[in-house]
Parts: C-alpha cells; sequence; structure tokens
C-alpha cells in the first residue's frame, strides 16, 4: 500500500521537473569543453565518420525524426553547418516569446547556419497550432512527442536552445530569453 502512494508522488515530481517553463537561470550555460567533446563522436564505429554533403556526420547529428506537419527529418543533412536546436512546448509561455526571434535568426541565415524546432511535452496537433499562431514555420519543426531528440541532448524542461558549431560540438545550452542573444551566438560560429 505504501508503494501507491509514493508512486504517484513520485511521478508528479518527476513532471513537474521535465515540465517546468524555462528561467533565466536554469541551463544557461557555456558548455564545459568535456560535454562538447561527446558531441563529435564520429557516426560510425571505424572512425572515419559519414559524409553527408561532403561533410562528416557527428554523432549529435545522426539521428531522425517527423515534423510536426508528418515529413520525415535526417538530422545528418544539417552536417557542416551550425545548427540551433531550439526545444519548445506549444503551451509554454517563454517559447512563445522566443518565436518571432527564432524565425528571425532562421532566415538572417539561411544558407549560413541550421534553425531546427524540436516541440514536445504535448500532442502534434498542439504542436502545429503553435507553428501556424507563431509563424514558425519557415524552418523546420520536429514533432518529439515521445521525446527521443529531447533525451538525446540531455533536456529536462522547454524553452532551452542546444547551438552546435559546424563540427557538430555543442558550444551552448540555455534559455535565452525573449531569443535575446541568439543572432550573436550564431553570427560568431558563421563567421
Amino acid at each position: 500500500m505504501h508503494a501507491r502512494t509514493l508512486l504517484p508522488a513520485a511521478l508528479a515530481a518527476a513532471l513537474l521537473t521535465l515540465t517546468g517553463c524555462g528561467s533565466e537561470s536554469a541551463g544557461d550555460a557555456e558548455v564545459s569543453p568535456s560535454k562538447a567533446a561527446n558531441t563529435q563522436a564520429p557516426a560510425d564505429s571505424d572512425g572515419s565518420g559519414t559524409e553527408a554533403a561532403g561533410a562528416k556526420v557527428p554523432e549529435a547529428l545522426n539521428f531522425t525524426a517527423t515534423t510536426v506537419d508528418g515529413k520525415p527529418f535526417d538530422a545528418k543533412t544539417l552536417a557542416g553547418k551550425p545548427t540551433v536546436l531550439w526545444f519548445w512546448a506549444p503551451w509554454c509561455p517563454t517559447c512563445r516569446g522566443q518565436a518571432a526571434e527564432t524565425a528571425k535568426v532562421a532566415a538572417d541565415y539561411a544558407g549560413k547556419a541550421n534553425v531546427v524546432g524540436v516541440a514536445g511535452l504535448d500532442k502534434n496537433a498542439a504542436m502545429r497550432d503553435f507553428v501556424s499562431e507563431t509563424g514558425t514555420g519557415s524552418f523546420p519543426q520536429l514533432s518529439d512527442e515521445a521525446g527521443d531528440v529531447w533525451k538525446r541532448f540531455e533536456i529536462t524542461q522547454q524553452s532551452i536552445y542546444v547551438i552546435l558549431d559546424k563540427d557538430g560540438a555543442t558550444v551552448y545550452e540555455g534559455v535565452l530569453a525573449g531569443g535575446e542573444g541568439l543572432a550573436e551566438k550564431v553570427a560568431s560560429l558563421t563567421g
């Protein structure tokens, strides 16, 4: 009987941790070299790397997903350029506040850097509504209902940006209120 009362409490605590809307201090960090090194492993086991449009595909980009509009997405196509992964949830006001700046950065750096939204913590219909309402459909938006991409990048709350350099190393992970500072971080990686 004791386990029955503890399990719901533990589950509720885990969900609160997972779904808390990002705050300024939560997760804001330049990434340590040890964590960055973990994302640079080649995609294949012989160490030669997998090629995508002439660029080696780092382990960080060795995944597939589905977009909110049901299309297949292969992250290997992002190799060779800096990449912004924006982890968001459709009901999150912080995420909604980041949408315009994230879309602007995606447009301003098209061809020089990749910007990809990774929606989670809700159903696909709500994700599609968010994209439509915020005008963020001009860049790929992944539907990560199962949380596979979130787990891959160890994301535990929404409104987090993960920025990878052209080699797939994580150079920034954190919250950027209203997307402020995102353009500068991308500019520093694109020259």
